[in-house]
């Protein structure tokens, strides 16, 4: 799992790919950036290859209000789009406690802190042999 901290360089952003031929590290690349630009808190990148075949990573993060988990799924949508990877669906970004926005090869959740301590997502997908975390 990888952890980003304040403080932490950032990402540089990706390139301008289609999604379909997108390489799954530079989507994840690409959203954990975003993140960092918008100022997400606690960001948490999961490896999830070995464990669906609907996704390669999951990143968690959080916002620190309603209004902030607003806008860091809005401004990850777009820069999404910019870096050529494609329009993502989007659940949950009329009542914003729990935003998810599916870009394909990565599965972004930003939640409030108190339904992310609630769901508790992390600790569902991590590898319980390493905890291995992206990175």
């Amino acid at each position: 799992m990888l952890h980003m901290s304040e403080g932490a360089s950032s990402v540089a952003p990706v390139s301008s790919v289609a999604m379909t031929d997108a390489d799954p590290s530079a989507a994840l690349a690409a959203v954990l950036a975003s993140l960092e630009n918008s100022k997400a808190e606690d960001i948490v990148a999961l490896d999830i290859t070995a464990k669906t075949p609907v996704a390669d990573f999951m990143v968690v993060a959080s916002g620190r209000s309603h209004r902030h988990v607003a806008a860091i799924a809005e401004h990850l949508l777009k820069d999404l789009k910019d870096a050529g990877l494609g329009n993502a669906s989007v659940e949950g970004q009329t009542a914003c406690d729990w935003v998810l926005i599916d870009a394909g090869d990565v599965i972004v959740h930003v939640f409030r802190p108190e339904v992310r301590t609630f769901y508790n997502l992390e600790k569902m997908w991590a590898d319980p042999d390493s905890g291995r975390r992206v990175g």
